[in-house]
Protein backbone atom coordinates (compact mmCIF):
# COMPACT_ATOMS: atom_id res chain seq x y z
CA UNK A 1 0.00 0.00 0.00
CA UNK A 2 0.86 3.32 -0.81
CA UNK A 3 0.50 5.97 2.00
CA UNK A 4 -1.49 8.88 0.98
CA UNK A 5 -2.98 10.86 3.05
CA UNK A 6 -6.36 11.60 2.62
CA UNK A 7 -7.41 14.81 1.04
CA UNK A 8 -4.22 15.17 -0.15
CA UNK A 9 -5.31 16.55 -3.87
CA UNK A 10 -5.63 20.08 -4.03
CA UNK A 11 -8.01 20.86 -6.52
CA UNK A 12 -7.66 24.40 -8.89
CA UNK A 13 -10.25 26.85 -8.99
CA UNK A 14 -11.83 27.61 -11.89
CA UNK A 15 -10.21 30.74 -11.42
CA UNK A 16 -6.98 29.03 -11.48
CA UNK A 17 -7.41 26.58 -14.58
CA UNK A 18 -7.85 29.76 -16.30
CA UNK A 19 -4.90 31.46 -15.29
CA UNK A 20 -3.10 28.75 -16.51
CA UNK A 21 -4.37 28.39 -19.67
CA UNK A 22 -3.80 32.34 -20.36
CA UNK A 23 -0.11 31.79 -18.97
CA UNK A 24 0.40 29.36 -21.30
CA UNK A 25 -1.27 31.25 -23.91
CA UNK A 26 1.36 34.44 -23.50
CA UNK A 27 4.17 31.68 -24.35
CA UNK A 28 3.13 31.54 -27.99
CA UNK A 29 3.28 33.53 -30.99
CA UNK A 30 -0.45 35.84 -31.47
CA UNK A 31 -3.20 34.74 -33.86
CA UNK A 32 -1.41 31.36 -35.05
CA UNK A 33 -2.86 28.19 -34.82
CA UNK A 34 -3.72 25.91 -31.01
CA UNK A 35 -2.45 22.15 -31.31
CA UNK A 36 -2.77 19.98 -28.53
CA UNK A 37 -0.84 17.07 -28.93
CA UNK A 38 -2.04 13.75 -27.12
CA UNK A 39 0.14 10.78 -26.22
CA UNK A 40 -2.51 9.23 -23.78
CA UNK A 41 -5.97 9.11 -23.47
CA UNK A 42 -6.56 11.83 -25.35
CA UNK A 43 -5.28 9.76 -28.04
CA UNK A 44 -8.62 7.96 -27.99
CA UNK A 45 -10.99 10.05 -25.65
CA UNK A 46 -9.80 13.16 -26.60
CA UNK A 47 -13.72 14.78 -24.93
CA UNK A 48 -13.01 18.04 -26.82
CA UNK A 49 -14.03 19.70 -30.39
CA UNK A 50 -11.02 19.94 -32.69
CA UNK A 51 -11.17 20.67 -36.62
CA UNK A 52 -8.34 18.51 -37.72
CA UNK A 53 -6.18 15.77 -36.65
CA UNK A 54 -2.51 14.74 -37.74
CA UNK A 55 0.00 12.05 -36.56
CA UNK A 56 3.27 13.74 -34.76
CA UNK A 57 5.99 13.46 -32.81
CA UNK A 58 7.76 15.35 -30.36
CA UNK A 59 11.60 15.04 -29.51
CA UNK A 60 13.08 15.17 -26.00
CA UNK A 61 10.28 13.52 -24.17
CA UNK A 62 8.75 10.29 -23.48
CA UNK A 63 5.48 8.37 -22.35
CA UNK A 64 5.89 6.61 -19.32
CA UNK A 65 3.24 5.35 -16.38
CA UNK A 66 4.97 7.66 -13.63
CA UNK A 67 1.67 9.43 -11.97
CA UNK A 68 -0.02 7.59 -9.68
CA UNK A 69 -3.61 7.26 -9.66
CA UNK A 70 -5.94 7.13 -6.16
CA UNK A 71 -8.58 7.62 -7.83
CA UNK A 72 -10.19 7.74 -11.55
CA UNK A 73 -8.36 4.37 -12.14
CA UNK A 74 -7.11 3.30 -8.53
CA UNK A 75 -7.76 3.53 -5.08
CA UNK A 76 -6.00 5.39 -2.20
CA UNK A 77 -5.22 1.94 -1.16
CA UNK A 78 -4.42 0.74 -4.44
CA UNK A 79 -3.52 2.99 -6.46
CA UNK A 80 -3.45 2.67 -10.11
CA UNK A 81 -1.03 4.86 -12.51
CA UNK A 82 -1.51 7.25 -15.26
CA UNK A 83 0.90 8.20 -17.91
CA UNK A 84 2.46 11.11 -18.23
CA UNK A 85 6.15 12.74 -20.29
CA UNK A 86 9.13 12.37 -19.16
CA UNK A 87 12.62 14.03 -20.56
CA UNK A 88 14.36 11.67 -22.95
CA UNK A 89 13.58 9.80 -26.08
CA UNK A 90 10.84 10.98 -28.41
CA UNK A 91 6.90 10.20 -28.69
CA UNK A 92 4.66 9.78 -31.44
CA UNK A 93 1.17 10.88 -30.73
CA UNK A 94 -2.14 12.15 -32.48
CA UNK A 95 -2.12 16.45 -32.48
CA UNK A 96 -5.33 18.38 -32.46
CA UNK A 97 -5.73 21.56 -34.20
CA UNK A 98 -8.56 23.55 -32.19
CA UNK A 99 -10.65 26.16 -34.04
CA UNK A 100 -9.71 29.59 -33.23
CA UNK A 101 -13.29 30.87 -32.73
CA UNK A 102 -13.87 27.64 -29.74
CA UNK A 103 -10.26 28.11 -28.73
CA UNK A 104 -11.05 29.10 -24.56
CA UNK A 105 -14.00 26.61 -24.44
CA UNK A 106 -11.99 23.91 -25.88
CA UNK A 107 -9.13 24.60 -23.69
CA UNK A 108 -11.20 24.92 -20.65
CA UNK A 109 -12.21 21.59 -21.03
CA UNK A 110 -9.03 20.14 -21.64
CA UNK A 111 -7.71 21.85 -18.23
CA UNK A 112 -10.34 20.75 -16.27
CA UNK A 113 -9.69 17.19 -17.40
CA UNK A 114 -5.84 17.93 -17.51
CA UNK A 115 -5.06 20.09 -15.29
CA UNK A 116 -7.25 19.99 -12.28
CA UNK A 117 -5.24 18.51 -9.54
CA UNK A 118 -2.00 20.31 -10.90
CA UNK A 119 0.22 17.01 -11.95
CA UNK A 120 0.75 17.86 -15.11
CA UNK A 121 2.86 21.49 -16.37
CA UNK A 122 1.07 22.73 -19.52
CA UNK A 123 4.40 23.02 -22.69
CA UNK A 124 4.79 23.94 -25.72
CA UNK A 125 6.37 21.40 -27.98
CA UNK A 126 7.64 21.01 -31.28
CA UNK A 127 5.65 18.35 -33.61
CA UNK A 128 7.17 17.31 -36.53
CA UNK A 129 4.68 15.61 -39.14
CA UNK A 130 5.69 14.35 -42.41
CA UNK A 131 8.50 16.72 -42.13
CA UNK A 132 6.82 19.87 -41.29
CA UNK A 133 7.13 21.02 -38.02
CA UNK A 134 4.28 23.01 -35.74
CA UNK A 135 3.90 24.12 -31.78
CA UNK A 136 1.70 22.36 -29.78
CA UNK A 137 0.61 22.27 -25.98
CA UNK A 138 1.15 19.18 -24.33
CA UNK A 139 1.25 17.92 -20.57
CA UNK A 140 4.56 16.89 -18.97
CA UNK A 141 4.46 15.35 -15.62
CA UNK A 142 5.04 17.73 -12.65
CA UNK A 143 8.00 16.38 -10.67
CA UNK A 144 7.01 18.22 -7.61
CA UNK A 145 4.01 17.16 -7.11
CA UNK A 146 3.10 14.50 -4.55
CA UNK A 147 1.47 12.04 -6.84
CA UNK A 148 4.67 11.45 -9.15
CA UNK A 149 6.07 8.26 -9.34
CA UNK A 150 8.60 7.99 -11.60
CA UNK A 151 11.19 5.41 -9.40
CA UNK A 152 8.89 3.38 -9.45
CA UNK A 153 10.36 -0.28 -10.64
CA UNK A 154 8.49 -2.29 -14.35
CA UNK A 155 7.86 -4.83 -11.85
CA UNK A 156 6.20 -2.50 -9.58
CA UNK A 157 4.27 -0.45 -12.47
CA UNK A 158 3.32 -4.02 -14.09
CA UNK A 159 1.51 -5.01 -10.61
CA UNK A 160 -0.15 -1.25 -9.82
CA UNK A 161 -1.67 -1.43 -13.83
CA UNK A 162 -2.33 -4.79 -13.66
CA UNK A 163 -4.36 -4.84 -10.00
CA UNK A 164 -5.58 -1.31 -10.08
CA UNK A 165 -9.04 -0.04 -10.54
CA UNK A 166 -10.97 2.98 -9.49
CA UNK A 167 -14.67 4.26 -11.08
CA UNK A 168 -13.31 5.20 -14.58
CA UNK A 169 -12.21 1.40 -14.56
CA UNK A 170 -9.10 -0.55 -14.54
CA UNK A 171 -5.66 0.76 -14.61
CA UNK A 172 -5.56 -2.27 -17.06
CA UNK A 173 -8.19 -1.06 -19.66
CA UNK A 174 -6.55 2.57 -19.64
CA UNK A 175 -3.21 0.67 -20.91
CA UNK A 176 -5.59 -1.42 -23.06
CA UNK A 177 -7.34 1.96 -24.66
CA UNK A 178 -3.92 3.48 -25.03
CA UNK A 179 -2.74 0.50 -27.20
CA UNK A 180 -5.59 0.07 -29.32
CA UNK A 181 -5.66 4.13 -30.14
CA UNK A 182 -2.04 4.12 -31.05
CA UNK A 183 -2.35 0.53 -33.44
CA UNK A 184 -5.19 2.47 -34.66
CA UNK A 185 -3.09 5.39 -35.70
CA UNK A 186 -0.62 2.80 -37.18
CA UNK A 187 1.73 3.72 -34.29
CA UNK A 188 4.06 2.11 -32.71
CA UNK A 189 5.33 2.07 -28.90
CA UNK A 190 7.31 -0.95 -28.11
CA UNK A 191 8.23 -0.28 -24.75
CA UNK A 192 4.37 0.11 -24.31
CA UNK A 193 3.22 -2.78 -26.38
CA UNK A 194 5.49 -4.48 -24.08
CA UNK A 195 4.12 -3.80 -20.97
CA UNK A 196 0.78 -4.45 -22.16
CA UNK A 197 1.82 -8.16 -23.16
CA UNK A 198 3.10 -8.19 -19.60
CA UNK A 199 -0.05 -6.66 -17.56
CA UNK A 200 -2.19 -9.39 -19.73
CA UNK A 201 0.08 -12.28 -18.43
CA UNK A 202 -0.63 -11.52 -15.04
CA UNK A 203 -4.12 -10.99 -15.60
Amino acid sequence: MVDIPKNSLHILTEEELQASIFETLKQHQPNTEIWIFAYGSLIWNPIFKYVERRIGEIKGWQRKFCLLAPVGRGTRENPGLFLGLESGGSCQGIAYRIEKANMLDELSVIWRREMIVNTYIPRWVNVINNQEEFNAITFVINHNHRMYAGDLSDDAIVNKIATAKGELGSCADYLKQTVEGLTAAGLVDEELFELYNQVKIIK
